[in-house]
Formats: structure tokens, C-alpha cells, sequence
């Protein structure tokens, strides 16, 4: 049954105007957005919470990030699992650049996925 709802709903979500499977193209000057997900890495010490682990480096990359407007949201996952963050960029390449560029990515602290992601803007479904 939940397969079956997931299923319409990604139906109904796809038959929306403007949305699709294709990554998309932005118009010029506007940026796309990714999702970045961070996972414990090989130094990721055994037993550690993100917490406990040495990442004043990367928490300044992040704010340098934000501070220019390429980062909009980033945080750990409350479950020890890693972390996630949004990007908003120009191009794949610059994501990439991003994740490469990481002090904790360098360190294996962390591995990670980058997903070009389309957030819905649900309020626009809302009935007024």
C-alpha cells in the first residue's frame, strides 16, 4: 500500500507544471540546489558522536559558505549518522568543487552524496 501511494503521489508530482525527473536547467544568473548528504567517513573515530568529532574546520568552510550565499541550511543528523546540507549553486561543478574543497571530506571524516535536488514549494498546492 505505501508503495502504491508513493508511486501516485510521484505521478501527481510529475504531472505538476514545472516539475520533472530532468535535472533542471535554470535560467541565466538563477542557481540550483542540491542536497548534500555527509556519512561517517574511515577517520570517523569508532564511537564517536558527530559531536565529539574535530570539525572546527569544516564549521568554518560551512560559514564561509553560507556567508557568500552558496550554503542555506546545514546541520548534523541528531542520529549520529552524518549530516546535510543545501546548497544553492551555479552549476554541478561548482557542488562538486564545494564537497571537494571540505576540510572533514579531505580529513575522512567524512564520505558523502550529492543529489541535485527540486524542493516543491507545497504552498503553492494549498487551497486558499
Amino acid at each position: 500500500m505505501k508503495s502504491l501511494l508513493t508511486a501516485l503521489l510521484g505521478a501527481w508530482l510529475l504531472a505538476q507544471p514545472g516539475l520533472s525527473r530532468a535535472e533542471p536547467e535554470p535560467p541565466p544568473g538563477q542557481k540550483l540546489t542540491y542536497l548534500l548528504i555527509y556519512r561517517p567517513g574511515p577517520a570517523w573515530p569508532q564511537g564517536k558522536t558527530v559531536a565529539e568529532l574535530p570539525l572546527r574546520e569544516h564549521g568554518n568552510y560551512m560559514l564561509g559558505l553560507y556567508a557568500k550565499g552558496s550554503m542555506k541550511l546545514a546541520g548534523p543528523l541528531t542520529d549520529n549518522a552524518g549530516g546535510a546540507v543545501v546548497l544553492e549553486v551555479a552549476d554541478d561543478a561548482e557542488a562538486r568543487a564545494i564537497v571537494a574543497n571540505d576540510p572533514a571530506v579531505k580529513a575522512g571524516l567524512f564520505v558523502h552524496e550529492l543529489h541535485p535536488w527540486a524542493p516543491v514549494a507545497w504552498e503553492k498546492f494549498l487551497r486558499k
